[in-house]
């Protein structure tokens, strides 16, 4: 059976499209989208159908309770390692070099990356800059 685009999942998607490197919480989310007419209960059913078919990534913060998800579109993070930082959740991607450097490394003590769930966690520039006198 084909799987409609909703109205409510245009929103979510053009939503999270406007905010690809910042992890968000469903309540964040639910706010963003509740003045096109998105429902909470909408926006929990529709992420689990977008992480399903890999349009989203669900992680758990160190310290939370609370998942946050990201947008990666259809080949927006595929394949890339991620940075986030503790302090503000912004994350990015890491470069080409860097990722193959860290690929290798973990092949080298024979384990394959999960390209898709793999996040190095500190802070950004601008918040480190903020901590730092």
């Amino acid at each position: 059976m084909p799987r409609y685009t909703t109205r409510q999942r245009e929103a979510l998607l053009d939503y999270l499209s406007r905010h690809p490197d910042q992890p968000l919480t469903v309540r964040e989310i639910a706010a963003g989208v509740e003045p096109d007419g998105v429902s909470l209960s909408a926006v929990y059913r529709n992420l689990a159908e977008l992480e399903a078919a890999g349009l989203i990534r669900r992680e758990s913060r160190p310290g939370s309770r609370e998942a946050v998800v990201q947008y990666v579109g259809a080949e927006n993070c595929r394949g890339h390692l991620h940075l986030t930082c503790t302090r503000c959740g912004r994350t990015v991607h890491l470069s080409s070099a860097a990722a193959s450097l860290l690929t290798g490394m973990a092949a080298g003590e024979g384990f394959s990356l999960d390209l898709t769930r793999t996040a190095l966690y500190g802070l950004c520039p601008r918040c480190r800059q903020e901590v730092q006198p």
